[in-house]
């Protein structure tokens, strides 16, 4: 399967709300929060669609930074389990990252669940790495949060064919190419 990524919108927020509550049920966004971020000028929201259906969200990421800050926040990011082991999380990832260089940003910070180390996994092949534990982050749970952070690699320009980057992290379809 194939997928391109788009910039998400608040016309979008069906879509993404019916992911965050179903991937996160204890722990999801109110609809509300996730509208603020979609409609934020300091936030850049990615959304997932299958190639061809531009209407069904499968995935999407967030990140958060404030005009002239040195660092960023990963505010989330949710793929639809159907959608899973496709690069398409390795996909969001690697434009929030884009995004942050673009936005000149040093340090790259997330939470994640201490109990989920696949994502953990994902985000180390990143560059990231583990510096904290917030002692029963995410409620109702209790399930302690471990915060990551990426010092962004500085930008570096390579020969016309040379591979470097953030190589690996499309699918299918080259989703940089799509990217509006």
């Amino acid at each position: 399967m194939s997928f391109r990524l788009r910039r998400a919108s608040v016309d979008d927020l069906d879509g993404v709300m019916a992911i965050e509550t179903s991937v996160f049920a204890n722990d999801a966004w109110s609809c509300e929060g996730m509208e603020h971020e979609l409609a934020s000028r300091d936030g850049f929201y990615l959304v997932a669609t299958p190639d061809g259906d531009d209407t069904r969200i499968v995935g999407y990421s967030g990140l958060m930074v404030l005009p002239g800050a040195p660092d960023a926040d990963v505010q989330t990011i949710a793929v639809l389990p159907e959608a899973r082991r496709a690069g398409l999380g390795r996909a969001l990832m690697g434009q929030m990252i884009a995004e942050a260089r673009r936005r000149r940003v040093r340090e790259v910070f997330l939470e994640v669940r201490a109990d989920n180390p696949t994502a953990q996994g994902l985000y180390e092949s990143l560059g990231f790495e583990g510096i904290a534990v917030r002692p029963r982050y995410y409620m109702p749970d209790g399930v302690d949060a471990v915060v990551m952070r990426l010092r962004v690699p500085a930008t570096t320009t390579e020969p016309a064919g040379a591979t470097g980057g953030l190589a690996g992290t499309t699918t299918e379809t080259s989703e940089s190419e799509q990217l509006q």
